[in-house]
This record gives structure tokens, sequence and C-alpha cells, in this order.
């Protein structure tokens, strides 16, 4: 009975069931100066784009990504968001966990099944080449002749990024400074790889900043009166949460990271880096005129101008900015609209996947911002997080155990005397290596606990993203988690699944997962700086049930010699 519980569940949440078509492309990553917010910099493009060129695939379709690095002087890997790699662990794309990274001059070959249809992402996972520009979106759809419980026209994707002035080298020398340099705010927030940055703001060098440069005409998306758009909204963003919202139009939400979404209408969509969305707009107001799409930063004092880009009603003139002022709300700190807009996604009636109603163990992950020898770090549990040289999946394979640290993270804090509301007592931190070993094929819960950062009554939002699953989010609450009284009240009868789901100020989420997809995988703050400060964890499982490892994705650390091409 046992054998026959676990392979309907691998069935059910792993194997696809429709034999698709195979998609090559081939993309050359390099630096390029592009003007996305019409202020000149370096950004990381493909094929001399970005965002980088989107992948449009049929579930169960196989695609073959052929990367060369261009960078000269930077290693690259390119993480697939959303997707499970079940089966292909080694094609996540997460330097030091899964693979090594592609060297200047390389070409890497990325092959993996997309087994779900939905709405995802992928981007770089090597430093923080994110934020410089390497990134793009992945549209999965059902196979001809199935269909969705929703019904629309058209089909368009957005990615909305906040973008900095700074390279990435200069924002990391700060972080890892014990002097400590904050990379501020965003200069812009871009829209489809478009913003705009005020050219008159005193000290810009001349002739970086051209207002009149097309690469910054504000990003139009063209609709037909009186027909509906699906948007598929996806979020990279470095640091920034954010509003986006459609001027005068609701959006119906009906999709979250690939699963469909009880339906329900929002004025403003909430999202948070590493979150999509799929969203409903019929074009049924005033067809005389254009209207401001708009994203807003929240849940930070920032004092970056709104994304902005123009729903351009057909015939009206794509560059014809509406007649009115840009929407201005909702205020970065008013919590409980965010708070309900988590609590209010649940599973479309028609598509639940009843989640286990025990789990076999449980974790708790207190998020705190600590010192460790002077240095500013974000930690779990006390312990911030430190990329081995040697990538797990190889070590663990090929028992190349000392290439870590043995022991395990632990599996909460001190609940009864830690205090969420205050800067602690002692900041200290330590660093390691040191992964969580889960047992194959059972139901782990996470809670993610917020708390006090090092400056007083600050608590930051923090979205976690779990590499190589899907997961139900079974609760949301304020304040600190109650693990005899708050259980009692999740929602274990239809509970959204997601990859990316945010932790709000002071409060707490909770997750629950199979670990039954044989690999190593990260979780960690999608917060680009975040988690280059340490704020992330490492889970194994069912690693003896792989077979051989692809020699492509060793040659760095103990695994020098092992590399062939």
């Amino acid at each position: 009975m046992k054998f026959l519980a676990y392979f309907v569940l691998v069935c059910f949440f792993t194997v696809p069931l429709v034999e698709g078509r195979v998609r090559h492309y081939k993309w050359e990553v390099k630096y390029e100066f592009k003007s996305p917010d019409c202020y000149k910099k370096l950004a990381i493009t493909i094929n001399g784009r970005t965002p980088g060129p989107s992948i449009i695939a049929q579930k169960g379709d196989t695609i073959i990504v052929e990367l060369k690095n261009s960078l000269l002087t930077e290693n690259v890997a390119i993480h697939w968001h959303g997707i499970r790699q079940v089966g292909t662990p080694w094609f996540d794309g997460t330097e030091g966990v899964t693979q090594c990274p592609i060297l200047p001059g390389n070409t890497f070959v990325y092959k993996f099944i997309v087994d779900r249809p939905g709405t995802y992402l992928y981007h770089a996972h090597y430093g923080m080449q994110r934020e410089a520009g390497l990134y793009g979106s992945i549209r999965v759809s059902l196979p001809d002749g199935e269909s969705e419980p929703f019904w629309y026209d058209y089909d368009r994707s957005i990615i909305l990024t906040d973008w900095y002035h700074n390279s990435t080298y200069e924002q990391a020398a700060g972080l890892s400074s014990k002097s400590f340099v904050w990379v501020g705010e965003p200069q812009s927030i871009l829209i489809q790889g478009k913003g705009r940055f005020d050219c008159s703001t005193p000290g810009i060098r001349a002739g970086l900043c051209n207002a009149t440069n097309p690469e910054c005409t504000p990003y139009a998306l063209t609709v037909i009166p009186q027909k509906t758009y699906r948007l598929r909204i996806g979020s990279l963003t470095a640091l920034s949460a954010l509003s986006f919202e459609i001027e005068g139009h609701n959006m119906t939400v009906v999709e979250a990271d690939g699963h469909y979404v009880e339906p329900f209408v929002v004025k403003n969509l909430f999202i948070y880096s590493g979150e999509t969305y799929s969203v409903l707009v019929t074009a049924n107001q005033d067809p005389s005129r254009n209207y401001w799409a708009s994203a807003k930063i929240v849940s930070r004092p920032s004092n970056t101008t709104n994304g902005l880009a123009i729903f351009n009603y057909y015939p009206n003139h794509p560059r014809r900015n509406p007649p009115t002022f840009p929407p201005l709300r909702p205020h970065w700190n008013d919590t409980e609209p965010r708070l309900a807009q988590s609590i209010a996604m649940k599973s479309h009636k028609g598509y639940i996947h009843p989640p286990p109603q025990t789990s076999d163990r449980v974790i708790v992950m207190l998020n705190t911002q600590n010192r460790i020898n002077g240095n500013v770090r974000w930690s779990v549990n006390n312990i911030s997080y430190n990329l081995p040289h040697t990538p797990y999946l190889i070590a663990l394979k090929h028992n190349l155990t000392h290439a870590f640290d043995p022991s395990p993270p632990p599996d909460g804090y001190n609940f009864a005397n830690y205090d969420i509301y205050s800067v602690p007592k002692n900041v200290n931190a330590t660093t390691r290596t040191g992964i969580y070993r889960l047992k194959f094929n059972t139901t782990v819960d996470i809670i993610l606990q917020n708390a006090n950062k090092m400056d007083p009554n600050n608590s930051e939002t923090h979205p976690w993203h779990l590499h190589g699953h899907d997961f139900w989010v079974v609760g949301y609450g304020k304040g600190k988690f109650d693990k005899t009284k708050d259980p009692k009240n999740y929602n274990l009868v239809n509970p959204i699944m997601k990859n990316t789901v945010a932790v709000h100020p002071y409060g707490w989420t909770a997750l629950r997962f199979l670990a039954n997809n044989p690999g190593v995988w990260a979780f960690h703050c999608h917060i680009e700086f975040h988690f280059f400060m340490g704020m992330g964890v490492v889970f194994e499982e069912g690693i003896e049930k792989l077979g051989s490892l692809p020699t492509s994705i060793m040659g760095c650390g103990d695994t020098k010699g092992f590399h062939r091409p």
C-alpha cells in the first residue's frame, strides 16, 4: 500500500501526461550598454535584449537552451523559476547548489520538460546578475483541445522589475564591507523593461541620460475595445514589493504560480519578487482615450517614482498619454490590504489538490538581521547561509561530504524568550553551509516567522521561493506563531499552491510540501540583496534515487577533474 500511495503521489504531482515537442533556443549572454529608464548603463542581455526572449511552450514540451557565456570576466547560471525539474535537478540552474557556474567563453546546454501549464520566469542565479537585466518569462499553455476554467481573447506577459544605476559590483562591495553601505531605493521601476528616470536630476553627468531615447518610451499594451485580456504578470524585483494597477479597470485574479485561483476581483494587485499571477482585464472603458498602468513600491518608504505604462485603446496612438494623473494609491505602509489579498488566495473549486492532513516534520524559520564579525547579514534561526565551492548535488552524489558543514541547521529557535517586536539583545549570528536532510516522500511544514530588524520598529516583507516544488500555503498570521494553537486554524480544504510566498511584517506564513522530488533544492528570500547576505537554506531529499549526474555541471571546487564538455 505504501508503494501504491507513493506511485499515485508521484504521478499526480510530477509525471507529464502529454508527449510534447522539442523547443530549441540558442542564447548568447553578454554585457551591452542599455537605457531602459533613459539612463545609460551596462546591462546583461540575452541575444541583445533585456528582458530576454520569452519561452512559449505547451505542457509536456522539452525545452533545450544552448547558453553561451560571453560576459568575458563573469561566470553565469540561469534558474528556471517555477519549473520543478522533475528528473532533471541538475538543470535547476542554481550555482553552488545544483551546478558549477558557466565559465566565460563556455557554452552550457539546459534541457528540461515543462510539465504543467502556467506562468513562470527565468533569471540569473549567480551573484546578483538578475538585477543587471538577465531575466525573462516562460509561458506554458495547455495542449491543443484542452481548456482552462476561464475565457479570454488575448494572452500577454508583463514582467515588473526595479532598476539601479550602480553596478552589482558596487552594491556587493557595500553590502559585504564592515562599514556597510546599503543599496538604497531603486532609481526606477520598469514595466516590461521600460521606465522613466528624471534626467534633470542634479549630479547626472552629461550624456548619460537622454529623455528622448526610444529605449525608454513607456511600454504600451494595446487592447481592442470590449475584448478580454489575460495578463500574465511576474515580478523579478531585486528589492521592491509592488502594487500594480490599471487606471479605471478591475482585474480578476485567476492564476498564481501555475495554479488556478478561485477568481476574485481587485483594483490593484500586490505582487512580491518571484511571484507570478494571471489576471483578466476587459477593455470596457471609454475607448476614445488611453489609461495608465502603474507599479508602485509598497512595504518600504521609497521615493522612487511609480513605474508607468500605457494601456492603449486601439486605434489611439500608443504614445498618447492619458489625460489624467497616474494612480497614487495605496499607501506604502498599509499592511492590511496586502495581508487580505494573501488570505483571499484559494484554489479554484475544480482544481483543488488536497494537502496531507498532517505533517511529518515542522521547521520554524525565524528571519532576522544580524552581525557576523562586524558584517551585516540576514539569518535563519541565527545562521547565515554561505554557498560552498562544491555544489551540494555533486558533493552528496559523489560522497564529498567534507565539502560542506555536516551539521544541519536547527529546526526552530528560542520560541519562549525571543521578542519579535524588539531589536535583539544579542545581534550576533554565525555562518554555515549545513543543509536540511529530508526523509523522502514525507510531508514537511515550514513556518516563516518575521521579526524586527536591527533598527527599531522595522520589520520587512520577505518573499520566499522554493526550488523544485510547489507548496500549499496553509496559513498566515500576525505576531508570533503559536505552535499549539495556530495549526488548528490551517486551511487544509482549498489552500492555494505556490512556489513563492510573502511573510508580512511582524507576521508568519505556514507552508506544507511533499519532499518527493529527488535532488537538492534552494529555499531563500527572493530579495536579491537579502539572499546575497545569507537569507536562505537548502533541502536534500531522495538523493540516492538519482542516477549518474551529467559531467557538464561539474568542474568547480572538488569536482575540477570531473568535467567533460
